[in-house]
């Protein structure tokens, strides 16, 4: 069994590369999993896809074979060819598979890092498959172990002391341009957890804020948690071109204000897109409007990577050592198994050997049970020692040499059926 990701960011796509691998609902990503899962070298799979990244994590029992997998499902799902998506990739296989997912998990790989969305994000992607029946065991284990890691991350470093978000970068972005925000009118459009860091966000600055979305009801929802306005989604036309600030972050697939939309105005627009794919298809500098992408943003996220450049070098020696702790977790799980196989291998042995003394007549019928029960118990007593120890090898070089010697003195082959099983037979301590 194999770890693999693909992974696109703003670290190796630019943004219109990202909008044509984006996977923008749920519909869309349990598709590409059915298909994904549907190949025999790929046994689990989940789909992370944001505003920057598209990543695809997977078990596989072959790197090599499920990486020409992916990177044709990918070429079929944004039209781009697979020789241009596998020069652009981060391709990241077992060891530095899980340090990237624990990484990521921690928000050290986001754009703007010590964010707090991605560990979110991460939650439903996997919760998405799993419950859908794409990832199991596999990739909840490392799911688990990367859940942990992001919490002691938080825990022990100051690296998200200030919670932020592409959301909030922009809004930095918007008083470094303008000054005082307070008194100004902002349109939010969108009803996800990025709009609603905008808005509470704005609203915090005293600016006049109306949020809109396609279902009236989200946007009051919002509304109410933010102190903002909420103005029907039919009315865009009219309301993108009445306030001074707009913030859009809609899971819309074509871009939901174009030119034929915009009307002069009086005053300075400033308009930030958060969406991949992106929301406005316009001629800004024919407005006059100051129109940022997530891309655009890089410069104030420059700033906050070096502020946190010490609490991340900590927080990646923290991540080293839960990727550590994962391996030999995962090694001591292929121990249990042969522990499991001694232990019914002497239950066998001792109900033969008791069977053997009764039919020959060496103690009577009557104490068949207490025989058995005595002889399976001194067996148990003998391998007791014995299984504690395997147990206690932590070091991943020696749990590789045991377990290979014992599968051979076992005549199981390493890999074989029984060696994926997980379950305990005789509980620690026993």
């Amino acid at each position: 069994m194999h770890f693999l990701i693909v992974s696109f960011s703003h670290k190796n796509s630019t943004l219109g590369i990202r909008e044509k691998l984006a996977f923008v609902d749920e519909a869309a990503q349990l598709r590409a999993l059915n298909t994904l899962n549907a190949h025999t070298c790929i046994s689990e799979s989940m789909i992370l896809s944001t505003c920057n990244r598209v990543e695809i994590f997977c078990s596989c029992n072959d790197t090599e074979t499920a990486s020409e997998v992916l990177f044709s499902f990918l070429a079929k799902h944004s039209g781009l060819t697979a020789h241009e998506l596998h020069e652009r990739a981060d391709i990241f296989d077992d060891e530095g598979g899980i340090h990237h997912l624990f990484s990521v998990a921690s928000s050290l790989d986001s754009m703007v890092v010590g964010e707090t969305q991605i560990s979110g994000q991460l939650k439903d992607a996997f919760k998405l498959s799993q419950d859908n029946g794409y990832s199991a065991q596999k990739i909840a284990r490392a799911m688990s172990y990367a859940f942990k890691c992001a919490a002691e991350v938080r825990n022990a470093t100051n690296i998200s002391s200030k919670p932020v978000s592409v959301a909030s970068v922009a809004i930095a972005k918007v008083k470094e341009s303008v000054g005082d925000v307070k008194g100004k009118k902002a349109l939010v459009i969108g009803s996800g957890e990025m709009s609603v860091i905008a808005c509470k966000h704005l609203s915090a600055q005293g600016v006049d804020v109306t949020v809109m979305n396609r279902t009236f009801e989200k946007a009051e929802a919002i509304a109410r948690e933010c102190n903002a306005r909420v103005r029907s989604y039919e009315e865009m036309a009219y309301a993108i071109n009445e306030n001074e600030l707009l913030f859009t972050a809609t899971g819309s697939l074509t871009p939901i204000i174009t030119d034929e939309m915009i009307k002069p105005t009086s005053f300075n627009r400033y308009w930030f897109d958060m969406a991949v794919p992106r929301d406005i298809e316009c001629d800004s500098d024919l407005w006059s409007i100051r129109l940022f992408y997530v891309d655009d943003l890089k410069e104030i996220v420059s700033e906050n990577i070096a502020l946190r450049e010490d609490e991340a070098k900590l927080s990646y020696v923290i991540v080293r050592r839960h990727v550590i702790g994962f391996f030999e977790w995962l090694k001591t799980l292929s121990v249990e198994p042969l522990i499991k196989n001694m232990y019914l291998r002497a239950s066998d042995a001792a109900m033969k050997e008791s069977m053997r003394v009764i039919e020959n007549g060496y103690i009577p019928k009557e104490y068949e049970s207490a025989v058995q029960k005595a002889t399976l118990q001194a067996l148990k007593r003998f391998l007791h020692p014995f299984a504690e120890r395997m147990r206690d090898g932590s070091d991943p070089m020696r749990v590789d040499a045991l377990i290979e010697s014992m599968s051979f003195l076992m005549n199981q082959e390493e890999g074989s059926d029984l060696s994926q099983n997980s379950c305990t037979y005789y509980p620690k301590g026993k």
